[in-house]
């Protein structure tokens, strides 16, 4: 068809063909074959009419003027009326009744005529014939049947094969719209679809054959593969899950995924890939060493030393090198925790089997060792790294039965006992049948009681009950430092109160042995070597705390006084002197003094060279412990603060020195012949000596009469 192709510079023929409905039958017969349905028929005077309008209209310049319909036909036919033939024997292209006769209603059309000059009745079927065209174009429908309602008398020829697949010549086509939104595809020359027959089915290329899940699934390990190859390990492990999907029951896939899981460090995940693997395929050696690594990455070298047992032919000794070294350094750990050794004993070798398992988590049975270690050592850090560790598992599980042990054993080694037994209780509601956590709340409750009823014993002033009560309840848990550090300075108050200095002090440097952080042990150690006497250890003691704890202020003062009875303990002691208690009341001091100074003096004592030494010693504690003031400026210290021992009116006879009142007493010697010297005035002494009794001035202190 040429209907929309480029406008041809060939000129119309100037003679028209005799037949011209043949030649538009046959034009049309060319652009779509004929239909049986039949066409509507007008009338034909419209037919005459119209035809040559429009063929006048798109006529082109030069060509002659048409003939009249009359004009066109022979003489003969002219004078002949037509005759009427039946509906049924007109052809599609109106055709002469008569042979050798053309029609005179129709002109030949002319191919480079634009479709808009054509009548409207050919505007229809070139509309239809357009979309008709454009729909077989998409549908391939070959074998539909014209719409123009014209029967052929004889059906289309078949082409070959290969004139139809032959592509068409490239044209334009040009569609009229239809009014009132008919569809040109639907309706045709006022025949329905109804009418028209259903084309065939749209014809599509084949497609490539459907893949199977076994073919999906080797390409999805193709691709986990190549991005193993490449360390994108969660691409791999994604491909590799499509196959495993589709094959859950491949081993190879199950053991491609493993060794992805193994390489991003899910060790967990690889682990049940690999044993699923080993299932499927008992005797595969590949799979079976990859199980026992993951074993030993996992820390469980017992089930790999297992797996390795069942490779044939077995592994060899690099294979297996790091799970027999873990073996070994986990058992060594084992041992010296049932055996009681160092701590160190048991950390060390963790460390060593630590290193090997690379990047996996450490092993909970690990933790839960290393957490006993550190609670034998139970030192502040130590008790702190237990607490660490238990949290860490309960974070993991907080229904775990040996992590709330784990809890509330450094809970009790710290003291806080009502924590512990809080967790004790939720470890046996966890798991009642659970025998650590029932042995331990035994245990920490049966030391509370025993340990309040030795307070009470010690509210009450019972000093040897509450004493016999401690010591009961240090026996219940040896190995528990904290609490036994506390109940051994309880029980240094009650032997201190019992003056039992020398137990006291023994109590208290086995408190601070346990806990060596414990100040309280060490104060109470420090006051029994005061009232010990020892009060050079006892300066000692207080400056070591003070060091521990410099924001104390009350300890500068305890230094301070134990420094003061560290100077008086290191000057004369005239209580001990006279051999009387700090508490003696005056009349006491006097009979004190004056039955030494019968004992010691030197008369008594001649050949004694030592004996005027001890009676002037006796003589100044006397001065000091019969004057009031004297005696409280010595108790107190003051008398060292000010550095006059004797000033002030202290000592023999105001500060005069001794050997002076002795040469005053006479000139026989101390205590003889009268004079005003010796010791104070008062009355005179009577000694049963033999010699003279002198009266008057001389003498000991007034007040001390002998017979």
């Amino acid at each position: 068809m040429k209907f929309f192709s480029k406008k041809s510079s060939k000129k119309p023929d100037s003679v028209e063909e005799a037949d011209e409905d043949a030649d538009a039958a046959g034009f049309f017969s060319d652009s779509q074959p004929p239909s049986p349905t039949k066409s509507p028929t007008k009338s034909q005077s419209q037919s005459t009419s119209r035809s040559p309008s429009k063929r006048e209209k798109g006529q082109r310049p030069g060509s002659p003027p048409p003939l009249s319909p009359r004009d066109q036909q022979p003489p003969q036919l002219q004078q002949q009326p037509s005759k009427p033939q039946p509906r049924s024997s007109r052809s599609f292209a109106r055709q002469a009744t008569e042979s050798g006769a053309s029609s005179s209603r129709r002109k030949k059309i002319d191919p480079d005529e634009h479709p808009l000059n054509l009548p409207p009745e050919q505007r229809k079927r070139l509309s239809a014939l357009s979309a008709s065209a454009m729909s077989g174009r998409n549908s391939m429908d070959v074998d539909k049947e014209p719409v123009n309602g014209a029967t052929p008398s004889s059906p289309p020829p078949a082409q070959p094969q290969q004139q139809q697949q032959k592509p068409s010549a490239p044209s334009t086509s040009f569609t009229v719209p239809i009014p009132n939104g008919v569809d040109a595809s639907a309706t045709a020359n006022g025949v329905a679809d109804a009418d028209v027959p259903t084309p065939p089915p749209h014809r599509s290329q084949p497609s490539s054959p459907v893949q199977t899940d076994a073919q999906q699934a080797e390409s999805f390990k193709n691709e986990g593969n190549k991005f193993f190859k490449e360390k994108d390990f969660s691409r791999a492990i994604e491909y590799y899950t499509k196959a495993v999907v589709l094959q859950p029951d491949s081993a190879t896939y199950l053991g491609n995924r493993a060794a992805a899981f193994m390489s991003a460090n899910k060790y967990a995940e690889a682990l049940d890939d690999c044993k699923r693997a080993a299932e499927l395929d008992r005797f595969n050696a590949k799979i079976l060493l990859r199980l026992a690594r993951i074993y030993t990455s996992l820390g469980q070298p017992e089930e790999a030393m297992a797996t390795f047992s069942r490779i044939q032919p077995p592994p060899s000794a690099k294979d297996m090198a790091p799970a027999k070294e873990m073996l070994h350094h986990i058992r060594a750990a084992q041992s010296a925790l049932k055996d009681g050794t160092a701590a160190s004993m048991v950390l060390y070798p963790l460390d060593q089997a630590e290193r090997l398992i690379g990047g996996a988590p450490k092993p909970r049975k690990w933790q839960l060792m290393r957490g006993e270690a550190y609670l034998k050592m139970g030192d502040a850090n130590s008790l702190g790294e237990v607490q660490s560790i238990a949290m860490a598992l309960l974070r993991g599980n907080s229904q775990d039965p040996e992590a709330l042990v784990l809890r509330g054993r450094a809970l009790y080694a710290q003291g806080e006992n009502d924590k512990a037994v809080a967790h004790f209780r939720k470890a046996i509601s966890c798991d009642p049948e659970f025998k650590d956590a029932i042995k331990w709340l035994r245990v920490v409750t049966k030391l509370d009681r025993m340990k309040e009823e030795g307070n009470a014993e010690y509210k009450a002033q019972r000093w040897q009950s509450a004493i016999d009560k401690y010591t009961a309840a240090l026996e219940i848990d040896p190995a528990n430092k904290g609490t036994n550090s506390k109940l051994l300075q309880n029980r240094a108050l009650c032997r201190i109160k019992l003056k039992q200095y020398d137990g006291a002090i023994s109590d208290c440097e086995k408190a601070i042995a346990l806990d060596p952080s414990y100040l309280k042990a060490r104060k109470t150690k420090a006051n029994a070597l005061g009232q010990a006497e020892r009060w050079e250890d006892a300066v000692r003691e207080w400056k070591a705390i003070q060091e521990a704890d410099p924001e104390d202020r009350t300890i500068a003062k305890e230094i301070r006084k134990a420094e003061i009875e560290l100077k008086k303990s290191q000057r004369k002691d005239y209580y001990k002197i006279l051999s009387i208690d700090k508490s003696a009341d005056e009349n006491q001091v006097k009979k004190a003094y004056r039955k030494l100074a019968i004992v010691h003096h030197p008369d008594k004592n001649p050949g004694d060279e030592n004996a005027e030494a001890r009676f002037k010693d006796i003589s100044e504690a006397y001065e000091t412990l019969s004057d009031p003031q004297k005696r409280a400026r010595y108790d107190s210290g003051d008398d060292l603060v000010e550095g006059d021992m004797f000033g002030g009116g202290g000592g023999m006879g105001g500060g005069i020195d001794p050997d002076i009142l002795f040469s005053m007493m006479g000139g026989g010697g101390p205590f003889g012949g009268g004079g005003g010297g010796g010791f104070g005035g008062g009355p005179s002494f009577n000694f049963n000596s033999g010699g003279q009794r002198s009266r008057g001035g001389g003498g000991f202190p007034s007040g001390f009469h002998y017979s």
